[in-house]
């Protein structure tokens, strides 16, 4: 049976799910206690999942706002489902779909402005997360604090807490704002973003927000907020792709209802947490979340290995015509790409981290996993400012100690070579990335010119490396990796 002609999924038609398919908890028996905002796939197979095992194994009621910074599609049809979702791991051999109801409501960040503002300012509500991608921090290259010229940062300093809030840092200030003007308790601000140290970079823009804003009490909320307000470091792994059109029909199949927002995931899950919460939080450990003094070592591992080798992976799969990361492990030089990356990369990480030559060994078995289509494109979307976390300060590093790093200038080149058509939907610096292909432009000056869109001027100075990069275009464009 087709799912169009499936009965939806619905709390009415859980009773039709076999036992192990069913939520862990009961859905009706939760109560909002956490704001997550970001209502991607990711969150949905990660932090949600999380929060639902741990209500489940403590039996406190711990259940999320989810709220959409755009899309209003989504939250229509999460709200038509009673906000219950389909989650499919996808093994080598099997996969394995179940439904999850942690989600207690759905909400418009715009739309439903006063409603989100209210559960920031709830005393019920202690945890606030976020998965807004690197984009969404609207940092400046070149401060690393808040971007206050951005068009939209800028349009909500004018609108004031009490106007149309269009950007996830405005709407979370204000309402943080609230939540100090009012008293309530202390609150939990978790950044669940490939950033480093995204804990102090989130408490940053919130904080150069109020600081730049134009309201009269702004001085006492930013003490209040250094007081009753934590924002814990995080590290989130789980390899997430995008839906594709066959994932609906394959829940329908597993499940026997209509699920119009399934997700799936590899089976692999990991959340490491700095042990520096203020409020209550859900129990996250007793579903295998990891609680330490500094996520620093497991942060860095992360993003210079496995967000690493999957950028590089993505723009030298897409060089030579490649689809999925699969597609490309499947080659004769994707996997000595990852293990040599990894070993480049390794001297520049902490030495108290994950071993990096087991945790490239992890990775070349999650990377192969032939059941995950994930799409190089969705990986290499944002490049200016995913690599500019996951490559140039290993770069940096690495060259300050006199060590050779081809592996890095050949991901770069591949990286370089994206750029020369990249469409503004895939990349906020766009158009600046693409006028630095100039007809007369020399191949290493392009290079510099793109170093220097990234905020990265040392590197751009550094005429061994540009024209290293720019050396290995040719092959590229020929359609060769040379490793």
């Amino acid at each position: 049976m087709s799912a169009d002609r499936l009965p939806p999924l619905s709390r009415a038609a859980l009773d039709r799910l076999a036992p192990e398919q069913r939520p862990a908890v009961d859905p009706a028996e939760l109560r909002t206690r956490a704001v997550h905002f970001g209502l991607g796939a990711f969150h949905r197979a990660h932090q949600a999942l999380y929060t639902e095992n741990a209500a489940a194994r403590s039996g406190e009621p711990w259940g999320s706002v989810a709220v959409a910074p755009r899309s209003t599609a989504t939250v229509a049809a999460l709200r038509a489902q009673d906000c219950l979702y389909s989650l499919t791991e996808r093994h080598p051999d099997r996969s394995v779909c179940r439904v999850v109801g942690s989600v207690t409501g759905a909400l418009v960040m715009g739309a439903d402005a006063a409603a989100v503002d209210a559960l920031l300012a709830d005393p019920e509500v202690t945890v606030v997360t976020l998965t807004i991608t690197e984009k969404g921090y609207h940092r400046s290259p070149r401060t690393g604090g808040l971007d206050t010229a951005a068009p939209a940062i800028a349009a909500d300093l004018a609108a004031g807490p009490d106007g149309p809030l269009t950007t996830v840092i405005g709407r979370l200030a204000a309402g943080l704002a609230a939540r100090m003007r009012v008293g309530a308790p202390p609150v939990n601000v978790v950044s669940c973003d490939n950033m480093a140290d995204n804990g102090a970079q989130l408490a940053r823009v919130v904080q150069d927000f109020v600081r730049a804003s134009a309201w009269p009490d702004r001085a006492p909320i930013l003490d209040r907020l250094a007081e009753a307000v934590t924002f814990p470091a995080t590290v989130v792994d789980r390899i997430v792709p995008a839906t594709g059109p066959g994932d609906r029909s394959t829940a329908a199949a597993a499940l026997g209802v209509d699920d119009a927002l399934p997700v799936v995931g590899e089976p692999y899950r990991q959340w490491v947490l700095a042990d520096s919460f203020t409020a209550p939080r859900p129990p996250w450990e007793l579903d295998g979340a990891l609680f330490v003094p500094d996520v620093a070592p497991y942060q860095l591992t992360k993003l210079r290995l496995l967000n690493g080798s999957h950028s590089a992976l993505a723009y030298l799969g897409t060089a030579v015509g490649r689809t999925t990361i699969a597609d490309v492990m499947a080659t004769d030089w994707g996997e000595r790409l990852v293990r040599a990356l990894c070993a480049e990369v390794a001297p520049t990480l902490p030495a108290d981290g994950p071993d990096p030559r087991a945790y490239a060994d992890d990775l070349v078995v999650r990377f192969r996993n032939p059941a995950m289509h994930h799409l190089l494109r969705q990986i290499g979307t944002d490049g200016s400012l995913k690599i500019t976390e996951r490559w140039l300060p290993a770069l940096r590093l690495a060259r300050a100690r006199g060590a050779a790093t081809p592996v890095l200038e050949l991901a770069l080149a591949a990286w370089v070579l994206s750029t020369r058509r990249v469409d503004a939907g895939a990349d906020p610096a766009a158009a600046a990335l693409a006028a630095c292909w100039r007809p007369a432009a020399q191949p290493a000056d392009a290079v510099g010119a793109l170093l220097r869109v990234l905020g990265a001027a040392d590197l751009a100075d550094d005429a061994v490396l540009t024209t290293a990069v720019a050396d290995r275009l040719p092959a590229l464009r020929a359609g060769r990796v040379e490793i």
